[in-house]
């Protein structure tokens, strides 16, 4: 086997697993059952869909496909950020609904 045809079997297998782990994760997604693991399933699909843009530029030997991905990691962290602190929110109001109290301590932090 060349270098050339190993390349090409391991572009092919890296794009088969990488799709199967989207698909895994879409059905985390699709299913829940928590708000969490629908949070973490969002960020994993993220995460695959970069490792997905990383192999196919190097699969067609075209590197703007990296920038994509670099962008991509930018808003996935941001929208991360942004589900962690609805969901710490949404926490709060269920707290203060049920009538729970709160430590001064977590007031200020």
């Amino acid at each position: 086997m060349t270098a050339a045809g190993f390349l090409a079997l391991s572009i092919n297998i890296a794009l088969i697993m990488i799709l199967l782990g989207l698909a895994v994760a879409f059905v985390r997604l699709a299913i829940g059952p928590s708000l969490a693991d629908r949070v973490v399933a969002l960020d994993m699909m993220t995460i695959t869909i970069i490792a997905f843009c990383g192999v196919y530029a190097v699969a067609v030997d075209d590197p703007s496909f990296l920038d994509v991905a670099i962008v991509l990691a930018l808003v996935g962290f941001l929208a991360t950020v942004a589900l962690a602190r609805y969901t710490e929110r949404r926490f709060e109001q269920d707290e203060d609904q049920k009538g729970g109290t709160r430590r001064k301590e977590d007031d200020d932090a």
